[in-house]
């Protein structure tokens, strides 16, 4: 699998990114081919200190030529034409391949 993250930088006005980002650019991301899975999140915190991202986005595709055949097709090049209506602090992506884990062991064994 492979992964694209967004992190976005806090906006000029948060709250209209929210709104445009939920009623206008999630279902861009939806018409995306080849997504397999999308999540995203505004509640971003740091461990310590101030969050340096105001929202957080992550969509999975089978492999980085899905992710590339997606963001040239005519549906990637609208919703990265997009991101300049809500996203006016920045943001940065990041992908990469996703290695799977192994579950947690519990202690008992």
């Amino acid at each position: 699998m492979h992964r694209s993250l967004v992190l976005y930088s806090q906006p000029a006005d948060p709250d209209h990114f929210r709104d445009y980002y939920v009623n206008n650019h999630l279902p861009l991301v939806m018409d995306w081919p080849g997504l397999l899975a999308w999540r995203y999140s505004f509640d971003v915190a740091a461990t310590k200190g101030e969050a340096q991202y105001f929202a957080v986005f992550e969509a999975d595709f089978a492999d980085a030529a899905a992710l590339a055949a997606a963001r040239s097709s005519p549906q990637g090049q609208r919703l990265a034409a997009d991101v300049v209506n809500y996203a006016t602090g920045g943001l940065v992506v990041i992908d990469y391949p996703v290695q799977d884990g192994y579950p947690v062991q519990d202690g008992t064994g």
